[in-house]
Formats: C-alpha cells, structure tokens, sequence
C-alpha cells in the first residue's frame, strides 16, 4: 500500500549500499519505503471477480497491476484476462471498491514495520508516508493504525494534484521528497524499500536507489531492476546499533548475505 521515506542525516541510520561491517553506523541513507499488508485483499478480491468468468488470478498479472493508480490497473485487469467486453475497468473499480471496503479495515502492518518507525521517531528522524492509494482508501486501510501514522512528517496520496501518473512514473516519489522541512531532498541520497516492480521503476525513475521487499510468488526476474532485494519480510526483532543475527537481505554487489538491526 504504502511507502514509508525517512528522511536521515548522515550516522543516523545504516549504510546499504556498498557496505561492510565497519562502516554501517555511517549512513547516508534518506529513504526507506515499508507497506501495510493490504495487497492480499486486491488479490482476494480479483480472485472472485475472475472465477465468474472462469478465469484465474495469477502472479504475474498482479506484478502488471501492482502499485498503479487504481484506473490503470483496472484496464491492465479487464484487457490481460479478456473480460473487457463483458466487463469495464470502470465497473471493475464499483465492484471491487464494494467488496475492499469491507476489507480495509482490518489490515495489519508488515512484520517489524512499527518497530522501525518507532525506533525512527524516537531518534529524531523525520518520516513520510508515500502511496498511490486515495485518500478513501488510505483512510480505510490506516483507521487502526492512527497512532502510528501521527509519527508521519507529512502523507503523499495518489489523488495528491502533483501525482499525475501511477508507477512507473516517479511522481509520488519526488513530491513526497519536496515536502521535508528544509525542501527538497537530492534524490541520490534517497533510499525506497518497494515490493511492486512498478515501484522500483518509479524510484529508479526518481533516481533513488530501492531495495526491494517482494512477495515470494513473486517470479526473481523482477529482483534485477532494484539495487538489492530482500528475502524475507521486515522481520527485524530486537533493535540495536550493532549487527547481528536478526534481519537478513541480499547485497547484490556483494553475492553475499549481511545480518544487521538497526536499533
């Protein structure tokens, strides 16, 4: 659903790219995306809508459809299934909205998502929510989670006037990074943790680097436009400035694995 950018200052936060173990307190990071569990529902939902059809739901349609303005992802849904005649992206949309609205509010944080934010926030770091989800959407998906957004500096909606195009396009990315206390930040110096392949093309378009944090069904052929990818999910347990054996992700310039918490 979302992005989470945290704006850090250098020896905030952990070096990711092209690090070792003696330089991770030295971090020039300024970004970092996370999601709220909420893809499930879109693919719940679009299960039941193509089984009318006799149709089934799978992987890499979800990888087309993934982190698009929700228009543009209709009209991926309706024309790669061939429903179009029977079915328009239009009232793809009324259906769908329908059946997630009842959904939305019971969504649940990605694994060590509120563990990071706090951590975050209590280190002074400035944090931003970045998302192509509207605001009716955005607000069903986040009722439970009202305290933890309160830590956000600002929101990014899809619906926001200076998001013009969905990812790829890397408008959400670089009007959320105009909106930090200070003005724009450079976006070499910006870091996005995705899990959409349409997401790390709109942060690569951004020119920030992203990790990306993809579902495992997901085919590894979409990996290879991130800088690195994670394994596994946000599983980040006990927080410290060292590194240890809690949160595992790949360094693709290094063929290696690094185990590192950040708190």
């Amino acid at each position: 659903m979302a992005f989470w950018i945290l704006k850090v200052e250098p020896k905030s936060a952990v070096r990711v790219l092209n690090c070792d173990r003696s330089n991770l307190s030295e971090a020039l990071v300024l970004r970092v995306e996370l999601r709220a569990d909420t893809e499930k529902f879109y693919t719940e939902v679009q299960e039941k809508i193509l089984a009318r059809y006799n149709k089934t739901f799978d992987w890499s349609l979800k990888a087309k459809m993934m982190g698009k303005k929700a228009i543009e992802a209709a009209r991926v849904f309706v024309e790669e299934t061939g429903i179009s005649d029977s079915l328009s992206a239009e009232d793809f949309l009324l259906e769908r909205e329908e059946m997630l609205r009842t959904l939305f509010p019971t969504s649940e944080l990605m694994p060590g998502a509120s563990r990071l934010i706090r951590h975050l926030h209590a280190n002074g770091i400035p944090i931003c929510v970045a998302t192509g989800s509207h605001r009716r959407h955005f607000e069903l998906k986040t009722q439970r989670h009202g305290e933890l957004f309160s830590l956000m500096h600002h929101i990014v909606l899809g619906d926001d006037p200076e998001v013009k195009q969905g990812k790829p396009s890397p408008d959400v990315f670089l009007a959320a990074a105009k909106r930090f206390e200070g003005g724009p930040v450079d976006p070499q110096k910006i870091l996005v943790f995705e899990d959409a392949p349409s997401g790390v093309l709109a942060a690569k378009n951004a020119g920030m680097s992203v990790i990306m944090v993809p579902d495992p069904r997901l085919d590894s052929s979409f990996h290879q436009t991130a800088d690195q990818h994670w394994l596994h999910p946000m599983d980040i347990g006990p927080i410290d400035d060292s590194c240890n054996q809690r949160l595992s992700f790949d360094f693709m310039f290094f063929s290696s694995y690094m185990k590192w918490n950040l708190n």
